[in-house]
C-alpha cells in the first residue's frame, strides 16, 4: 500500500498543510496584530479611549469568530477565486484561513496588551510618551511572552483549520485524510496523515513555548 506514490504523496501533503499554516499565521498577524493594537487602545480603559471605534471592531470580531471555519470556507468562495483565481488546493485556502484567523488573532493580541501593568503604562505617560512609543515599548515589550504563547496557540488553531480544508479539496494532510480515509477506507494511510499532524503540531508547539521561555523576562 506504502508505494513510492504514496511517500510522495504524503510528503507533498505535508509540505502543503506547513504552507498553509505558516503563510496564514503569517498574513493573519498582518491583519489581527495592528487589530489587536486598536482594540486594547481604543478600549475604555485604554490610553485612547474612543467608544465608537471599539464598539464597530468588537462587533466585526465577534461576528466572523462565530461563523465556523467549514461555513467560512464555503462563504468567502468568491473572494478567495477573485484574489487567487480558483477556489481549490494550498494556495486558495490560504485566503478563508487568513480571514478566520485575524479576528482570532486580533482578539488575542487584545487579551495579552491587557496584561500589561497600567502603573508601567501610567509611567510611561507621566514622563511624555506619546502613544506609539507607549504601544511599540511598552505595550507589545511588556506583553512579548503572553504574545509569543498566543502565536503558538493559534498555529496550532490554523493547523487543525487547514486539516479541515480537505472537506473541499484544500490540499495537504487533511485532503488526503478525508480522499483516502473516508471515501476510500484505506484506514492505514489516513491513521499515518493523523500521527503526521500530531508530529508538526507536537514540533510547532514545542518551538513557540521554547521561544517564548527565552524571551520571558520574569526568567531573567
Amino acid at each position: 500500500m506504502f508505494d513510492s506514490a504514496i511517500v510522495n504523496m504524503l510528503i507533498e501533503g505535508t509540505w502543503d498543510t506547513l504552507y498553509m499554516t505558516l503563510f496564514s499565521t503569517f498574513f493573519g498577524y498582518v491583519l489581527g496584530l495592528p487589530l489587536g493594537i486598536v482594540l486594547t487602545v481604543t478600549d475604555k480603559e485604554g490610553i485612547k479611549p474612543n467608544t465608537a471605534v471599539y464598539k464597530v471592531l468588537d462587533v466585526i470580531v465577534n461576528i466572523f469568530r462565530s461563523i465556523p471555519f467549514l461555513i467560512l470556507l464555503i462563504l468567502v468562495m468568491p473572494v478567495t477565486k477573485a484574489i487567487v483565481g480558483k477556489t481549490y488546493g494550498s494556495t486558495a485556502t490560504i485566503v478563508p484561513l487568513v480571514i478566520a484567523a485575524a479576528p482570532f488573532i486580533g482578539r488575542m493580541v487584545e487579551s495579552s496588551l491587557k496584561e500589561v501593568d497600567k502603573g508601567v503604562i501610567e509611567a510611561a505617560q507621566s514622563m511624555g510618551a506619546g502613544t506609539f512609543t507607549i504601544i511599540w515599548k511598552v505595550l507589545l515589550a511588556e506583553a512579548r511572552t503572553s504574545l509569543l504563547v498566543g502565536v503558538t496557540i493559534v498555529t496550532g488553531t490554523i493547523f487543525g483549520y487547514s486539516a479541515m480544508a480537505g472537506v473541499i479539496g484544500g490540499g495537504g494532510l487533511g485532503d488526503i485524510a478525508i480522499r483516502y480515509g473516508y471515501y476510500r477506507y484505506e484506514t492505514p494511510i489516513m491513521l499515518v496523515t493523523i500521527v503526521v499532524l500530531v508530529i508538526l503540531v507536537q514540533i510547532l508547539q514545542g518551538i513557540g513555548m521554547m521561544l517564548s521561555k527565552k524571551f520571558d523576562r520574569r526568567r531573567v
